[in-house]
């Protein structure tokens, strides 16, 4: 329930619906499967590449979003790729992709104790793939 109005192929307004303000305010996650979705149908009504999948749109709009494979083997898809597709897709940085996997150790269901710990591992190899690139 998000409503969207271009002007010249750009996206000038967006009105969230009741159930998107609610699911947004709550910081309620996410969790898309790009190439499931494309191959499913799921976002059809979006588009039917991945340059028009909701994704990026969601994440614009600051929604707590994160990438699954939902059926690697069907999908023939792993993690990786699906964020190397939103990457070549959308531009995104190291930065993006360390939120998105923040988002998801942050919604993991797990004890807070080693979820903390496991955002401080995501984060140090955000922080070691940055100072190698830097390299």
């Amino acid at each position: 329930d998000i409503t969207i109005e271009n002007s010249d192929d750009e996206v000038s307004y967006v009105k969230l619906g009741r159930l998107a303000e609610w699911v947004k305010d709550r910081a309620i996650t996410l969790e898309l499967c790009p190439t499931s979705n494309l191959q499913t149908g799921a976002v059809e009504q979006w588009g039917a590449t991945l340059e028009e999948h909701p994704f990026d749109l969601l994440y614009q709009l600051d929604f707590c979003v994160t990438v699954n494979t939902d059926n690697r083997l069907q999908s023939g898809t792993s993690l990786s790729r699906e964020l190397s597709l939103l990457v070549d897709a959308f531009g995104y940085t190291l930065s993006d992709v360390e939120q998105f996997q923040q988002n998801a150790c942050a919604s993991a269901f797990m004890p807070a104790e080693d979820r903390d710990e496991l955002a401080e591992v995501i984060s140090q190899g955000f922080e070691n793939a940055v100072r190698g690139s830097r390299s």
